[in-house]
C-alpha cells in the first residue's frame, strides 16, 4: 500500500506561487496514479488533477488550467504541485491521493474518479491573501 505525505503549504499573497510536494512511499513500481484534491473553507472536496507516475501525463480540470503544474520524479518518489498566479479562491486544504498500485494509465484525457483513490495524505494548508 501506499502512505503519502503532502508538505509546502502556506500563506501567500495573490498573484504568488507556492510548490506543494506529496512524498510517496510504500511501493516501488511506478503503475499508479496520484492525484491533487483540495477543499476550501465551506466547500465540497474537488479533484484539480492527476498524474501517472509511469507515463508521467497529466490532466487538470479547467479552473487550474495555466495555473497549475503536476510533475513526478521517480527516483525521489516525490509529486509536485506548483501553483502560480494564486487567487484567494484558491485558498483550501491540499491532498495529495494515490491509486492502488498496478495501475496503468487507462484515464487517458480525464480525472481518475476519486473513489479510485485508496490511499490520502493528511494534507497541508493553503492561505491566498487579498
Amino acid at each position: 500500500q501506499l502512505q503519502l505525505q503532502e508538505s509546502g503549504g502556506g500563506s501567500v499573497q495573490a498573484g504568488g506561487s507556492l510548490r506543494l510536494s506529496c512524498a510517496v512511499s510504500g511501493y516501488t513500481g511506478t503503475n499508479y496514479y496520484i492525484g491533487w484534491f483540495r477543499q476550501g473553507p465551506g466547500k465540497e472536496r474537488e479533484g484539480i488533477g492527476r498524474i501517472h507516475m509511469g507515463s508521467g501525463l497529466t490532466y487538470y480540470v479547467d479552473s487550474v488550467k495555466g495555473r497549475l503544474t503536476i510533475s513526478r520524479d521517480n527516483a525521489k518518489k516525490t509529486v509536485y504541485l506548483e501553483m502560480d498566479k494564486l487567487k484567494p479562491e484558491d485558498t483550501a486544504m491540499y491532498y495529495c491521493a494515490g491509486t492502488r498500485p498496478g495501475l496503468a494509465d487507462y484515464y487517458a484525457g480525464s480525472l481518475v474518479p476519486a473513489n479510485q483513490y485508496n490511499y490520502w495524505g493528511q494534507g497541508t494548508q493553503v492561505t491566498v491573501s487579498s
